[in-house]
């Protein structure tokens, strides 16, 4: 692996923003330091350039095995880190889904030939497979994945007394997607009696609405009070979620804990004439006042995380009826030049952009020397033009589906780095794959 020299740098990290120098060797940060006169296989100036620690995605969907004609590790890996994503945690819904350590090891296995990024993958819950979830390894494994709604695939976790059995004794964090699916199938049936055949996307967050999410978010936390099991819930769509999650802890600290997704954080129902089933997502985008909580939750430190719930499927999927069409998109790409936009929009700071997604990930789930610029942690680091436009267009989707729900969106930043694990392997528009992402570790 060759040493690299940053020079001048614009550094944002742990609420600071200072110019620096960064030497790397042997995949890791050795030296942060103006004005370093150290010898290096290569330079790079970073004068006017900003230097991010690699965004850490906890929710992605990369579709490997068994749904790769929408994407795979290759291809949305290599998405993820031309959008300054250096780790990511991907979800079990895969096919078969991912309810055995052998068939959680067969992903690893893949990831280890094919990933450019860094990577972990979390073990799936069913209701029967409660043995298998307790032989999770803490220390090589990103968490458990419970469905407490169905959502994309066929994961339903709704046996009280298998969640009781998974929040007692789960080994590591216990990640949920919550959504009632008993209030959600009332509300689909009210809208058929209603509507018959005609339903539409902009019914989508009315049938998965506000009640059932909180619903389902409230019961998850009363049963990780009661079992102090670690929890984390995934996805937060709507302004009243957000009170259920408290801000007076250091994160390290918090046993329950939330996230956020752009798509959340971007987009309202009032966006559903344009975009349709693009941006059909589970849980759904709802109202622009849950939007604006959500980033106030964000800002106010109720919600912890921000990642992307990145999901692809096929154009030709997605253009399908309403309920023909699949839940998703494809974000990793865009996630962090999109909330560069929001920073140029005034509505949130880089430090905190930083925070949410690269500290706050590597706290939340204990990951071992990531998610910070320091001397001896990985070289996982990206390097911003804020003063570059990006505009996304079909022909620089990298995403294997090859569209995105910001088509034709010009962004006021672009990403010129990204380094994983000490590898170059983005830069300036280019791929190397001469060297793949490490499996993430975990302290705990």
């Amino acid at each position: 692996m060759i040493s690299t020299l940053i020079k001048s740098a614009t550094i944002v990290n742990e609420g600071q923003k200072f110019i620096s120098d960064i030497f790397i060797s042997n995949g890791c940060i050795q030296t942060i330091a103006p004005q370093l006169n150290v010898k290096a296989d290569h330079e790079i100036n970073a004068e006017g350039l900003h230097v991010f620690p690699g965004c850490i995605d906890d929710q992605v969907h990369f579709r490997e095995p068994g749904l790769t004609h929408k994407g795979d590790i290759y291809t949305e890996s290599r998405a993820a880190v031309a959008g300054g994503i250096t780790s990511y945690m991907e979800m079990p819904n895969t096919i078969p889904n991912t309810l055995t350590q052998k068939l959680l090891e067969d992903k690893y296995q893949i990831a280890s030939k094919n990933s450019l990024a860094n990577y972990s993958f979390y073990m799936g819950a069913g209701n029967d497979n409660l043995n298998e979830v307790l032989k999770t390894n803490p220390r090589n494994v990103c968490g458990i994945k419970v469905f407490m709604g169905s959502s994309t695939g066929n994961m339903l976790v709704d046996n009280e007394k298998t969640l009781e059995g998974i929040f007692a004794n789960a080994p590591i964090l216990v990640a949920t997607h919550c959504e009632d699916e008993a209030t959600i199938k009332s509300n689909l049936e009210k809208f058929k009696a209603l509507y018959g055949s005609h339903l539409t996307v902009a019914m989508h967050p009315l049938i998965r609405n506000a009640e059932a999410c909180y619903k389902s978010s409230s019961f998850a936390i009363d049963l990780a009070r009661r079992y102090n099991t670690r929890l984390h819930i995934l996805h937060i769509s709507s302004a009243i979620e957000t009170g259920l999650f408290d801000n007076e802890l250091p994160l390290d600290q918090k046993r329950i804990t939330s996230e956020a997704c752009i798509h959340h954080l971007w987009f309202s129902d009032e966006d559903y004439k344009n975009k349709g089933n693009l941006i059909k997502w589970n849980p759904a985008i709802k109202t622009a006042a849950d939007r604006s909580a959500i980033l106030e939750a964000v800002l106010n430190d109720r919600i912890d995380v921000i990642a992307t719930d990145h999901a692809p499927h096929t154009l030709q999927e997605k253009n399908q009826s309403y309920l023909q069409s699949p839940s998703g998109g494809p974000l990793v790409q865009h996630a962090l030049i999109a909330m560069l936009e929001l920073y140029y929009l005034n509505k949130i700071s880089l430090e905190k952009i930083v925070e949410k997604m690269a500290h706050s990930p590597a706290i939340c789930f204990q990951l071992e020397n990531r998610g910070f610029i320091r001397e001896g942690y990985y070289a996982d680091l990206v390097l911003i033009n804020l003063n570059k436009l990006t505009e996304v267009k079909e022909e620089n989707v990298l995403s294997k589906c090859g569209w995105s729900p910001f088509m034709g969106e010009i962004f006021h930043s672009e990403i010129t780095h990204t380094f994983v694990s000490g590898h170059l392997a983005y830069e300036n528009g280019k791929l190397n794959d001469n060297l793949l992402g490490k499996r993430l570790s975990f302290n705990r």
